[in-house]
């Protein structure tokens, strides 16, 4: 069977889907548009069920991509998603305005399952609807009490979806629908269809629903609160700084372990298998590019838990509400901030979520500027740099790597503000903007979904970045290990060969340190290194910058490889140690205070993702945009990353 799950936004949609389908998901694109298709598998009493997560829309009528792939997998037969059944979860506490959605599916004429979710918030707030009245109002479609929160009754939930009848009559009002591909809806008509469509809600409600449902007094007094004109701000930027702190705190032990566990597996691996060019590549090239992935999973995974709580918990709807005043003067609106949000996890989605932007001139902007947040394929270089050249400091719960850390991330959306602000005086319309929007009831996030939800953000992190890291650092070790003709062995030719033991480990320092400057990664660096001196870099940064230019995350792979190329490991140092005994032409330490914040602003500005260019583009279906993208923010990165290292160094 395959079935499609559809769903206003925050009606529970996606805690049902992961409690059908468990781990069993994938995520991908339409084909030829950048909406995301997600889909899993489960299999009940010997029936395999094929199920299908549609994003969440208000209403069946097309006016984003969004809503036009739904329209079109539901609509036309011939699709190739085409469901046999249509899944169609609603918000128990707020059934007016989720039967808007759930009509429109039934006069389209496919078989439904309709799912009054949060049925234990309905029993809370004694609303008393009588389902089985309501099921038998809508002609019969079977409706199923459930509460996704905590998952019982599932088994009576896949019974009941086995048990829907797969031929339904068309509904007498399924000729509204038949004409939408052809026809251009006009907003009076489609504004008189919708005021004519919640009447007929309203009077079936008015038989199995006696009394409207009334909001909690204690949701009202949180939204005074989190809604405030000012402690509405205060309490969100408090929370941004708890966030950081904890990811900081509870990543280190991790992290550390995983730092020594590839350590002595590169130890291992260069004292057990024999001598020669194989065993370099892989002691020295391909286990450092993948301890430059895995030891970032811990931090990947608190930073998508915690956008995952704000999400679950209705608290990201607040965000949206009190940000929509400070957005504007800028070009922006309230929904902007979903997007830049969502740009601390990735800009690729990001880019994506701005389809829930009407106006197109807001759109633009939002889309011009959401790669300066700042994503978590920074992240693995901000907590690398801050650990090497920031102070370790604390005063009481707060530290400064932390702090500094927030400050990324604020430096980001200030960005963000004013280059939007410079769009604003570019990009002119007459057409003006309105927020609307529901605020939902606070929620207690259902913890299995969160343990998923991180699980599948690392698997992606590691798979999709680990990828690019492990084929980069191939590259690099075999640039780094070789050079043209024999330059590498004249310059080791020429270092004094010591007469004292005592003196060979400075000799052997001397060997790798003259090789891999003739090496061709070496010849190449000192190439563009006259370009970046100014910003405190030395050619090995000048490397990384650019293979990160393929993704952001892959510096930190890159460096690994980079100094552990000629490496023994017999000093059992760690990657941090390595770097942080660089020293310069002067015999000063190359990562430094100035240097550490030079490049963390450089990184926190530069447009460094190529996929990120490649989604704009698909967006605005055009190069002019990636391109003014790419030289306006590559120009404010060096610009800052100048006016940083000369202040402070």
């Amino acid at each position: 069977m395959k079935a499609a799950l559809v769903g206003n936004p925050n009606a529970g949609k996606t805690s049902v889907f992961n409690l059908l389908t468990g781990l069993n998901q994938k995520v991908g694109n339409y084909p030829g548009i950048t909406v995301d298709k997600k889909w899993g598998h489960f299999n009940y009493q010997g029936t395999d069920v094929e199920l299908l997560d549609l994003p969440g829309l208000y209403s069946i009528y097309p006016k984003s991509q969004d809503e036009e792939v739904v329209f079109q997998v539901l609509r036309q037969k011939d699709h190739r998603d085409h469901p046999d059944l249509v899944i169609v979860v609603m918000d128990a506490t707020n059934l007016e305005r989720n039967l808007f959605l759930a009509t429109q599916i039934l006069d389209l004429g496919i078989p439904t399952l309709l799912i009054a979710n949060m049925i234990d918030l309905m029993d809370k707030d004694q609303v008393g609807v009588n389902l089985e009245k309501l099921s038998e109002l809508l002609g019969g479609v079977p409706l199923v009490p459930f509460n996704a929160r905590t998952g019982q009754d599932l088994a009576l939930l896949k019974s009941a979806l086995l048990e829907v009848p797969l031929e339904v009559m068309p509904s007498p009002h399924t000729q509204e629908f038949m004409n939408l591909e052809e026809w251009n809806t006009g907003r009076q008509e489609e504004a008189a269809l919708g005021e004519a469509r919640y009447k007929r809600i309203r009077q079936i409600l008015s038989f199995c629903q006696p009394l409207p449902r009334k909001r909690s007094v204690r949701h009202q007094k949180w939204d005074q609160i989190l809604t405030h004109p000012v402690w509405g701000y205060l309490i969100f930027l408090s929370l941004l700084a708890l966030i950081f702190q904890t990811i900081f705190a509870w990543s280190e032990v991790p992290m550390n372990l995983i730092d020594t566990v590839f350590l002595t597996l590169s130890q291992w691996t260069q004292a057990t298998l024999p001598n020669g060019p194989l065993t370099d590549l892989i002691s020295q090239g391909l286990i450092p590019g993948l301890g430059g992935v895995m030891i970032f999973i811990p931090q990947i995974a608190l930073l998508f838990g915690f956008i995952f709580v704000l999400e679950e918990t209705g608290y990201m709807a607040r965000v949206v509400f009190i940000t929509d005043r400070l957005m504007r003067p800028f070009g922006l609106n309230g929904r902007s901030i979903v997007p830049l949000i969502s740009g601390v996890a990735c800009a690729i989605p990001a880019v994506m979520a701005t389809r829930t932007i009407d106006h197109w001139k807001e759109r633009l902007i939002t889309i011009m500027v959401v790669p300066l947040m700042s994503c978590s394929a920074r992240l693995p270089v901000y907590t690398l740099l801050i650990a090497l050249v920031v102070p370790d400091v604390s005063w009481g719960i707060f530290n400064l790597k932390g702090m500094v850390l927030m400050a990324l991330y604020l430096v980001g959306f200030v960005a963000a503000l004013f280059s939007a602000l410079l769009f604003k005086w570019i990009l002119k319309t007459k057409e003006k903007s309105f927020l609307v929007m529901e605020l939902p009831d606070y929620k207690t996030p259902r913890w299995s979904n969160l343990g998923i939800t991180m699980l599948e953000k690392c698997k992606i992190f590691v798979w999709e970045a680990g990828k690019v890291i492990l084929a980069i650092s191939v590259i690099l070790w075999i640039l780094a290990s070789y050079g043209p003709g024999d330059q590498m062995a004249s310059a080791i030719a020429k270092i004094p060969v010591p007469t004292e033991s005592a003196q060979q480990a400075d000799y052997q320092q001397q060997v790798k340190s003259v090789a891999l400057e003739h090496s061709y990664i070496g010849i190449a660096g000192k190439w563009i290194e006259p370009a970046i001196k100014p910003l405190g870099y030395n050619w090995q940064i000048g490397i990384s910058l650019i293979t990160s230019f393929v993704a952001r995350e892959v510096f930190v792979g890159s460096m690994a490889t980079i100094y552990s190329v000629g490496e023994t490991f017999e000093n059992d140092q760690t990657l941090l140690e390595r770097m942080s005994h660089q020293r310069n032409g002067l015999g000063k330490p190359v990562y430094t205070l100035a240097s550490g914040i030079s490049l963390m602003l450089f990184y926190a500005f530069a447009m460094q993702c190529m996929s990120t260019l490649a989604v704009v583009r698909r967006e605005t279906k055009s190069w002019k945009w990636p391109l003014i993208q790419l030289v306006y923010m590559t120009a404010l990165a060096y610009i800052s990353a100048l006016i940083a290292f000369n202040l402070l160094n």
